[in-house]
């Protein structure tokens, strides 16, 4: 039975439509991507399937029993939660389990010979055991590592969190809650990359059944095996990953552009012979050329598909050649007594493509303003090539006057005539109407879009962007691309999009606790490089000890080294779990020596654990049986 069915699901906001009669199934354990441009429905899709939204005529079915998580679901808590509340709140189940057996062990403490209690106590300690009660730290603490939620943040009030840090930790909180169905609005827009490699590989090896709105195209391709496109109202299914539908939707327009082509030769072909039948005026020839007219009206011609206009343009100062464009030197900043950026040193020359990369929080945005004289340092320099000009494309691009259109904005910002505007715009895809639209009604993506315009026909000779493609869908950032892969002269860019990144990116700059890595090479090389680093900076470990015997408890009797027994055997089948769990990730990253070698280190370190446990256990359960035995 399908874990989700829609059939004929129509939506309406007012008089507008959304979805038009759509029809599928998503089977268990299947990951599908839904993708499509901003506005066509995505999100409102996956509002329906989680019940939050309804529907104006369709039908739609979660499988029987099954439980869904989604993760924009922001459930409200005291002011006084803090995280770590928060994330518990996914082992409730577990916690009703528990406090049973605390009920059950009084009870069994007055009455140690009602064997109902004695039965009772076992169902419930299996049940647990299901539910995995004795693993939920070792689970909570490797969300939380894999989620870079650090221990000081979990005891943050969740209240006091920002909006990216609530929807990681709610991320956190869906995935501990083991949903039957995962349901994930953007769960990548607050990640930083390594987070992001995390959460995909996670999915991958997750049991159940994911549908996410993605416009991470690496992320897309980790973890999802079907996409769903949604375009026109209507949906299109591609059966692989994004890679796949990339080149699929390529040869099905180039496909259904030669049964157009085809069609409408035909047509023509048959509207000739028809004409020179009728010019001919035989009777014999009229009838002919009646039946081919009927057999004309009878065709059906596939309308001619659409394709995304491209991008033809160039920008950037070919004359400019100064070889080193930047000069930054011992760059230290701090934040409330927190020291953001140490020492950092760097050149960068001309015609270079600069990544400055890092996890949230390490100053990536702040270097690119001291950079860019938009914040002082506390302590160094930064030195500028003559002649550069850079220009800067922020996170969040804003424009003084919102309510003019797109014409009067060129015309007023950059001097120039409407035909000059007008062309610019149509090189940038702002084509008719949509020139005619005032700046308060575009998306994002098209803000980002007409800054662009308005930079690139300046001289500039250096490109600085901070996260160019945040919160673009995918339309948006291949365009965005597109006009970057056109820019000739410097590029240095902040992003978390690793597509992003391996497109432009010929040196890396890491950010990490205050010190810096600086790379030359892909982010693929440098990953590999960070990676042999860590490695080679790893503490050797030191050579095992022999294992003193266990000694015989003195004085404390059989009831305490029962008690201990009991531990051991709770802690030995934690760790058991967390063995399995690592032989999995082992075998599914097989083929990745870096992450290999980080889990046979850690398989490593807990099998040596599992050893000491167990040999307490046999020793204390033989001092048991002779302590019994006597």
């Amino acid at each position: 039975m399908a874990d989700i069915t829609v059939q004929n699901l129509t939506k309406y906001y007012g008089d507008r439509l959304i979805l038009s009669s759509l029809n599928f199934d998503i089977q268990p354990g299947e990951k599908v991507a839904i993708l499509g441009a901003n506005g066509t429905g995505k999100t409102t899709l996956l509002h329906i399937l989680s019940g939050r939204l309804e529907y104006d005529s369709g039908h739609v079915a979660i499988g029987d029993r099954k439980t869904v998580g989604m993760i924009d679901q922001m459930p409200d808590f005291p002011p006084e939660i803090t995280v770590e509340d928060v994330l518990r709140t996914a082992f409730r189940a577990t916690q009703a389990v528990q406090e049973e057996l605390a009920a059950l062990e009084t009870q069994m403490a007055a009455h140690p010979e009602d064997e109902a209690l004695l039965r009772r106590y076992g169902i419930c300690q299996q049940k647990l055991e299901t539910l995995g009660g004795y693993n939920h730290d070792f689970e909570v603490d490797k969300v939380c590592n894999g989620l870079d939620i650090p221990a000081a943040r979990r005891v943050q009030p969740f209240a006091q969190l920002s909006g990216g840090e609530k929807t990681r930790v709610n991320l956190a909180r869906i995935i501990l809650e083991h949903t039957d169905i995962l349901l994930l609005d953007e769960p990548t827009n607050h990640l930083d990359m390594d987070a992001v490699r995390w959460l995909g590989d996670y999915l991958e090896t997750y049991q159940g059944t994911v549908v996410t709105v993605s416009h991470d195209r690496y992320f897309l391709d980790q973890c999802c095996d079907r996409i769903i496109e949604i375009h026109d109202n209507i949906i299109e299914f591609y059966a692989g990953s994004y890679s796949f539908y990339a080149v699929e939707r390529e040869r099905r327009y180039e496909q259904q552009l030669r049964e157009h082509e085809n069609q409408m030769a035909e047509k023509k072909r048959l509207e000739a012979v028809s004409r020179i039948m009728h010019e001919h005026g035989t009777e014999h020839l009229a009838k002919r050329a009646a039946s081919i007219d009927k057999r004309i009206a009878r065709m059906k011609v596939t309308d001619r598909p659409r394709r995304d206009k491209q991008m033809n343009v160039s920008f950037g100062d070919p004359n400019y050649e100064t070889e080193d464009v930047l000069k930054v030197r011992d760059i230290t900043k701090s934040y409330d007594g927190r020291r953001i950026l140490q020492n950092v040193t760097f050149n960068v020359r001309n015609g270079e493509r600069v990544a400055i990369l890092g996890d949230n929080g390490t100053g990536k945005t702040t270097l690119l303003k001291i950079i860019l004289g938009e914040e002082t340092a506390d302590a160094g320099t930064v030195k500028k090539g003559v002649g550069l000009r850079p220009a800067y494309l922020p996170q969040m691009v804003h424009f003084a006057q919102q309510r003019r259109n797109l014409i009067d904005t060129l015309i007023y910002d950059k001097n120039v005539t409407m035909q000059t505007a007008r062309n610019r715009l149509g090189a940038f895809k702002f084509s008719g109407e949509d020139q005619l639209k005032t700046v308060n009604t575009l998306s994002g993506g098209e803000k980002s879009r007409l800054r662009l315009c308005e930079l690139m026909y300046d001289p500039l000779n250096m490109l600085v962007l901070d996260e160019p493609t945040n919160h673009l869908d995918l339309m948006s950032r291949e365009w965005i691309e597109e006009a970057v892969e056109a820019f000739t002269g410097t590029l240095l860019f902040v992003s978390h999009d690793r597509y992003f990144v391996e497109r432009f990116a010929t040196r890396i700059i890491y950010l990490e606790n205050g010190e810096y890595l600086d790379y030359t090479g892909t982010y693929s090389e440098f990953l590999t490089y960070r990676e042999r680093l860590r490695a080679e900076k790893a503490p050797i470990p030191a050579k095992m000890k022999p294992e003193k015997k266990a000694e015989r408890p003195k004085g404390k009797g059989t009831k305490n080294m029962a008690k201990r027994i009991a531990v051991l055997e709770r802690e030995i089948n934690q760790l058991e779990m967390q063995l399995a769990d690592l032989d999995s990730r082992i075998n599914h990253n097989a083929a990745d020596p870096e992450k290999l070698m980080g889990l046979l280190a850690e398989k490593d370190e807990i099998d040596g654990t599992l050893l000491e446990k167990m040999e307490e256990w046999e020793q204390l359960s033989e001092a048991l049986g002779n302590e019994t035995g006597n």
